[in-house]
């Protein structure tokens, strides 16, 4: 996760607190997602961003594992040709991995 998208989200959990915000990923690699989902989680591992050292505790999702929740036909449209060509499993495992 870069250093701007680590800075808005940690703005966002100090302007709204932490209790209803969940961060949704849309990473192509079960690596960076599960990267992305820890340091959202507990904060930057490889400490070299605004959340080096900071656990906000948020849960991350990719964007596949909320398929059921999204319009059908913005879903197709936007994610279904992505969702063809990627490890569907392996990277929503990863991420899940994160939230427990």
């Amino acid at each position: 996760m870069d250093l701007e998208n680590q800075a808005r989200i940690k703005d966002l959990t100090d302007k709204y607190g932490k209790e209803d915000l969940i961060v949704i990923l849309g990473g192509a690699e079960a690596e960076a997602s599960g990267l992305a989902a820890e340091t959202v989680a507990t904060g930057d591992p490889t400490f070299a961003g605004p959340l080096s050292g900071v656990s906000l505790g948020l849960k991350a999702y990719h964007i596949f594992e909320l398929k059921n929740d999204v319009n059908a036909d913005v879903y197709e449209e936007q994610i279904g040709m992505m969702e063809m060509v990627l490890n569907v499993d392996e990277i929503v495992e990863e991420v899940k991995t994160y939230r427990k």
